[in-house]
């Protein structure tokens, strides 16, 4: 069984080849950082109009890459949202395209979902699973009981913890992407020099909180002498704002680990997934609370922890072995929670 993906939900145009044997014949992938650099963060229909320019190129190269030509696949699967919609519309629309035009089955996959099942993939992780998803729009911590069984602990209720870390590091004059900035930076700081604060930590339930955290990283800022800030200041200021991330997160996470481990009786392993998990601070805080807590700690690779067509594709031929595919009408959505049952979570009047 063999499956296209393709990804475009954000700033990443994607496409891989992957089989039933868990190998990944192709993956390819080409970043938008340099067209988005210049704002300091992402342009939706700069974006959108990247995608379309790009996307037929990387489809060809994946399969010249899996050396497999259409008439060998099984499915397409492309991711039909959440995301940017204008570039999920171009991932999507090529999906279908080829699915309409070869008669293969179509799978419209969850960008969630994707991130959500890559263990699957790369460490055969059996379900139920705890998972920690993290990245630039989303922070939110499930149970995965099966392929789209998703029951939600806690999310954030301001902003994402990939998102603080984009604006900190705007502020900080890092750049963009703004998560590889801070943690390059943060290497040769001070992670005890700035007392940031930890929003909700010591707290029950495990919903997330980063904006006072990004507040008062510029607070701090402006409270340094005026002119362009030291190169020392901004490495300790990086620093200090990851330790601090990495504290909120365990916390919000062990109060996670208690609620899977009453709940799910056989399930002992907890996952970390999505971009921000690419980051080593993070990983290594995250893996040492499993080892305390007796748990099985996995993550994927970290190139594939980031936006890739990889994940894409697996997670739809999870769905095709199961018979879970979609009609060509199938509306692509901006917003798509993986728990539609869990009630949003409210903070400082924004909708998680």
């Amino acid at each position: 069984m063999i499956v296209l993906g393709i990804e475009t939900s954000c700033d990443e145009t994607a496409a891989a080849v992957v089989d039933n044997t868990k190998r990944v014949r192709s993956n390819v992938l080409l970043s938008q950082n340099d067209e988005h650099r210049d704002y300091g963060g992402i342009v939706p229909e700069i974006a959108a109009r990247a995608h379309l320019e790009h996307i037929d190129c990387l489809i060809l190269k994946a399969m010249s890459e899996a050396n497999v030509d259409f008439s060998d696949l099984d499915g397409v699967a492309a991711t039909a949202g959440p995301g940017l919609i204008g570039g999920v519309l171009v991932g999507t629309v090529t999906g279908k395209s080829i699915s309409a035009v070869h008669n293969l089955p179509f799978m419209a996959v969850n960008h969630l979902e994707g991130h959500a099942l890559t263990v699957r993939l790369t460490n055969g992780i059996e379900f139920p699973y705890l998972l920690l998803l993290v990245s630039g729009g989303h922070s939110q911590i499930l149970a995965v009981e099966g392929v789209g069984r998703y029951r939600r602990f806690g999310t954030t209720v301001d902003d994402a913890v990939g998102e603080a870390f984009d604006k900190t590091s705007k502020m900080l004059g890092l750049g963009f992407p703004g998560g590889p900035a801070v943690e390059k930076a943060a290497k040769s700081g001070n992670p005890e020099r700035f007392d940031l604060p930890r929003p909700l930590e010591g707290k029950p339930g495990c919903n997330f909180s980063l904006s006072g955290l990004k507040t008062a990283v510029r607070k701090t800022c402006e409270a340094l002498p005026e002119g362009p800030l030291r190169r020392e200041d901004v490495a300790d200021l990086a620093a200090s704002f990851q330790a601090a991330v990495a504290a909120i997160v365990v916390d919000r996470t062990a109060n996670a680990m208690d609620r899977f481990v009453s709940g799910y009786g056989t399930g002992r392993t907890f996952v970390a997934a999505g971009g921000v998990a690419a980051n080593g601070t993070l990983r290594n805080a995250l893996e040492d609370l499993a080892t305390d807590r007796d748990m099985l700690f996995a993550a994927p690779p970290p190139p594939l922890c980031t936006d890739n067509a990889a994940m894409i594709a697996w997670a739809g031929l999870e769905r095709l072995r199961l018979g879970l595919t979609d009609p060509l009408d199938f509306r692509p959505r901006p917003r798509w929670p993986l728990d539609p049952s869990a009630p949003p979570a409210i903070g400082a009047g924004v909708k998680a």
